[in-house]
């Protein structure tokens, strides 16, 4: 961690601070789910939205958009709150897809499913600004997820919302039970939940390069059992007013050269000429964004591992040696003194506390 977040108090996964306008936004609806589910439990949402930097009002009001990183925070909250691991896909296989607004009358008005997940991925940022959908299309099909403006590691309850979100809109558009030819999602799980499996129909690789659903051969050319032309061109219109008022807000740099740093680590491959190739540009425009933001490229680097080294701790089931492994050093001894110097404690201590 920064010496500036150590004197700001700052932690892991807190929710940006940097002034709104600069911020990657999102319609609250996710969190007005989160919300209710916790009502329902009976927890106390007040510590909650102080703790993601979110206001009763932003949750109450559905005209009102948030900050990105504080929706992601706030679900991590909740879901430490239910004791709930799983809470952004059970929330996704419950909620009625309608809830998402224009895009999803956008999406199931099309013709077809793969002029539906074009539209998808053309208007995604009316619902969030921070989600990019981009498709290869074939005869298998295969819809990739990323973020923009967004360090992904440091979510994990939004994206398999997104993901089971995505899946259960091709079911309902094509009225078929679609199963995945593979699933595979970027944030790490020692196994595989059951619920996961089940849901996706299919194999489901946590750690992975990617977040993608790879679907069926020839899905693409199924037709919408909801196709509606005259309901397509009003609210194509919409889909393109509200796009045009969207902001370019894609937060900083940083979190870019982070979302290309992560996959690299497991195959100690993390430099940063390897990374800037991954954002196409030279070595030394990546040293001068990165310095424009007052970090650096060791910086960023120690700070990620760090964090996710805290992360992958926490669950007893991930050996020190894969850690290790996972966060790109060579040896375990190399990995503890690194984590030793971050901490001040090993990472068997850590684990013991």
């Amino acid at each position: 961690m920064s010496e500036s977040a150590k004197d700001s108090g700052e932690t892991p996964g807190r929710p940006d601070e940097r002034p709104i306008s600069s911020l990657p936004m999102a319609n609250a609806g996710l969190s007005r789910l989160v919300a209710e589910r916790l009502r329902l439990a009976g927890v106390d949402l007040a510590p909650l939205l102080k703790k993601a930097g979110i206001t009763k009002p932003e949750i109450d009001d559905p005209n009102r958009r948030i900050a990105n990183q504080r929706q992601i925070a706030f679900l991590a909250a909740a879901a430490e709150a239910l004791d709930d691991d799983l809470l952004g896909l059970r929330l996704a296989e419950n909620f009625d897809c309608r809830e998402i607004g224009l895009l999803y009358y956008a999406a199931a008005s099309s013709a077809t499913l793969g002029e539906a997940m074009r539209r998808a991925a053309r208007y995604s940022r009316v619902t969030n600004e921070a989600i990019l959908l981009k498709l290869v299309d074939g005869e298998a099909p295969v819809l990739r997820f990323s973020y923009a403006g967004v360090a992904r590691h440091t979510d994990m309850q939004q994206m398999e919302f997104l993901m089971v979100a995505a899946l259960r809109i091709c079911r309902v558009i094509t009225g078929r039970r679609l199963v995945p030819r593979m699933v595979s999602i970027a944030h790490l799980r020692s196994a595989v939940p059951p619920e996961a499996s089940a849901f996706f129909g299919t194999s489901v690789e946590f750690g992975a390069a990617h977040d993608e659903i790879a679907l069926p051969e020839g899905a693409f050319d199924l037709p919408s059992i909801g196709a509606d032309p005259h309901l397509s061109k009003i609210v194509l219109k919409y889909c393109d007013e509200c796009l045009a008022q969207r902001s370019d807000a894609r937060g900083p740099f940083r979190a870019r050269v982070e979302n290309a740093m992560a996959p690299l680590l497991p195959h100690a491959s993390a430099r940063a000429d390897a990374v800037a190739r991954e954002l196409g540009m030279s070595e030394r425009t990546l040293g001068r964004k990165l310095a424009e933001e007052e970090t650096s490229f060791n910086e960023v680097l120690q700070d990620l591992r760090s964090e996710l080294a805290a992360r992958y701790l926490e669950d007893p089931r991930l050996p020190v040696s894969r850690i290790a492994w996972l966060l790109g050093f060579e040896e375990v001894s190399s990995f503890s003194h690194a984590f030793k110097r971050w901490t001040g404690k090993s990472p068997r201590e850590m684990r013991a506390v």
